[in-house]
């Protein structure tokens, strides 16, 4: 377990130091120590996310005997990425700001059985008195022009440190299987490279939104008349 902590600890510092040599930026030891403490309390904050949903999934699946959650992904956005964010939106490339203009620095994906289930979870979850929502998307009412479903929360919570409480932001997005397949290899298919995107190509995509949520809809009614 110490050689995993300290390999994990050593490929994070050669990341970072790899960001340095390439001058994408060019930060102090002092400066340089504030991100790599940023980069933890966003790590520590997806800890306190994950704990909470396995908490509810384990509680469900007594209650209900099965799992809701299917699986749980998540990430912390690379400093590169935060950068080319903050250039692209005009603010500087600080911990200040980074903390407070963006909301998915700290990244978990819930991926559940059925529709049902993804509200399911996040009520319960929202429900914490810990946790604050601090913005709603619903993808899955209200689906992406090119077909996207996903119900995107962010959300606050809190984590402990040795001498204080500290309020860290986490965008949590819920969705189905049938949803992250299509989310999946949709952004595989739209983004790779040396590939001309064409409508013909939207507009297959947006079929295979329209079938996948189909499928959706035809579980859930299964599950339910298996529940009666």
């Amino acid at each position: 377990m110490l050689e995993k902590f300290i390999k994990k600890t050593k490929d994070r510092k050669s990341n970072l130091d790899s960001i340095i040599n390439e001058s994408i930026v060019e930060l102090s030891a002092p400066i340089m120590k504030e991100f790599e403490e940023s980069m933890a309390y966003h790590r520590c904050a997806i800890m306190e996310v994950e704990t909470k949903l396995k908490v509810l999934n384990e509680e469900f699946s007594l209650q209900n005997d099965r799992n809701p959650i299917n699986s749980i992904q998540s990430r912390v956005k690379s400093l590169l990425s935060i950068k080319e964010k903050m250039e692209k939106d005009g603010k500087p490339f600080t911990v200040e700001s980074i903390e407070e203009n963006l909301n998915d620095v700290a990244g978990v994906r819930v991926i559940c059985a059925f529709p049902e289930d993804v509200y399911l979870v996040a009520h319960a979850l929202l429900s914490q008195d810990d946790i604050t929502l601090i913005k709603k998307k619903d993808y899955i009412e209200n689906p992406k022009p090119n077909g996207y479903r996903s119900l995107h929360l962010i959300v606050g919570v809190p984590i402990f440190l040795a001498t204080e409480k500290k309020m860290m932001k986490v965008e949590i997005q819920l969705r189905t299987i049938a949803m992250d397949s299509w989310a999946t290899l949709e952004h595989q298919l739209r983004y790779k490279k040396d590939l001309i995107f064409t409508d013909e190509m939207a507009e297959e995509l947006q079929l295979c939104a329209q079938i996948s949520a189909e499928l959706d809809a035809r579980m859930d009614t299964l599950k339910s008349k298996l529940n009666k």
